[in-house]
């Protein structure tokens, strides 16, 4: 693999810690952070078995070509390549910060790109260890995989089934639990619950489970034909036809709170998949072919951009652009308070043609300094200084189409 660079290496700038205390963490819960018992324990706060950490975040990114099988995990620190098991005819590939999910027609591979954070709200741990190939998950092309430190979530067709985290960041899949009855949409592990829907009587309603499926409260709303979730330190957003609800845990209790368009939004223009940096609390998700919704969570408001024909969109959050990469194949920035483009790239996509919203779309991934967008045709991965007038800091030649791709670590 080659690396294109038009200045000095980006090395992201080392985090530094907030100063630690041996109790900072012995109250976390589930498997991917061990605390030191005590102070007086030999064992270092934050230790992790085989894992290294570090004082930097450990970027990777997950890429396979589905024709061919081919799957590599290329270290953004680094530049180096790691070669891991083959996957083919895979659809979708997602990720909950560490491991990937290649969804195919036959079940889900499971991948462990051997990178990740925990973020305890005061301070953060950023961790790296080998890459992985887990195995695969019973679970078709069209399975919603949501995580949390404990458990990982699988639904496929309305049925849930729980796996011990643990064991994946063990490399074993564990029998899994199944959780009873079935549910519109996915099942997310939240504050030490899952939040799920329930259709009864043609009413979806949101409903708190425990770990084992029992419900323990049942926030007074619903929401019309939920499609799309995401995580954020303000709350869980879930995606509804007439906008999205907010749901919290406070003191032991969940609030859930509606936060509507005000309009109403034809079913194509609707936001049904949100992409956003993890820790963001500005979600992105396409309105329709031309256009782009930003859902700012803290002041509860969406804002409709008007674009070019969209391919793909994020943004890093507050004070940052919005990134569309458009049908020209270049990525084109947005402030989203105006609406006005504020800088283009050239053509970024070697075949133009790729210009869908499907699966296996080009992507736009987004972390604190650098965003990355997949060049399949053209079998690399830029990288983007979207604080600098989207200049391309490098570029990543590879041995494969990067058809699908995802970054964790962050």
């Amino acid at each position: 693999m080659t690396v294109r660079r038009n200045v000095t290496p980006w090395v992201p700038a080392a985090l530094v810690l907030t100063a630690l205390l041996a109790t900072g963490c012995a109250g976390e819960k589930g498997g991917t952070a061990r605390a030191a018992a005590s102070s007086s324990s030999a064992t270092p706060h934050g230790y992790v078995e085989g894992a290294r950490e570090a004082a930097e975040q450990q970027s990777r990114l997950l890429l396979n070509d589905p024709d061919s099988g081919n799957t590599r995990i290329l270290d953004l620190l680094t530049g180096k390549v790691h070669r891991t098991a083959e996957v083919r005819d895979a659809v979708r590939l997602g990720t909950d910060g560490r491991f990937g999910y290649l969804h195919t027609p036959g079940g889900t591979h499971v991948l462990d790109s051997g990178a990740w954070m925990v973020d305890h709200g005061d301070h953060v741990h950023y961790y790296s260890a080998a890459t992985r190939d887990v195995g695969e998950l019973p679970a078709g092309s069209r399975a919603q995989v949501r995580s949390d430190a404990a458990v990982t979530a699988v639904t496929d067709d309305g049925r849930t089934l729980l796996y011990d985290r643990g064991k994946l960041e063990k490399g074993e899949i564990a029998s899994p639990r199944t959780l009873p009855g079935t549910h519109a949409g996915a099942v997310v592990p939240y504050e030490e619950h899952l939040l799920a829907f329930e259709n009864k009587g043609g009413t979806t309603r949101l409903v708190v489970l425990d770990r084992k499926g029992a419900r323990v409260a049942s926030p007074d709303v619903t929401c019309a034909e939920p499609r799309g979730d995401a995580v954020t330190r303000r709350g869980v957003i879930l995606g509804c036809a007439d906008g999205a609800l907010i749901v919290r845990a406070r003191n032991g209790a969940f609030t859930a709170e509606e936060i509507p368009y005000g309009k109403d939004v034809p079913a194509k223009e609707r936001a049904t998949a949100f992409r956003h940096r993890p820790g963001s609390d500005t979600l992105t998700a396409a309105a329709g072919e031309d256009a782009v919704w930003v859902l700012d969570v803290t002041e509860r408001t969406w804002t409709r951009v008007e674009t070019g024909p969209v391919v793909a969109a994020n943004t890093a959050g507050e004070g940052s652009p919005l990134l569309v990469l458009e049908s020209d194949g270049a990525l084109h920035g947005y402030d989203i308070a105006t609406g006005k483009q504020t800088a283009r790239t050239k053509s970024l996509l070697t075949d133009g043609k790729r210009a869908g919203t499907d699966g296996n779309a080009p992507v736009i991934e987004v972390d604190r300094s650098r965003a990355y967008v997949n060049d399949p045709e053209g079998k690399r991965v830029f990288e983007i200084d979207y604080n600098d007038d989207l200049r391309i800091a490098r570029s990543f030649d590879l041995d494969v189409r990067p058809v699908l791709m995802a970054e964790t670590g962050r």
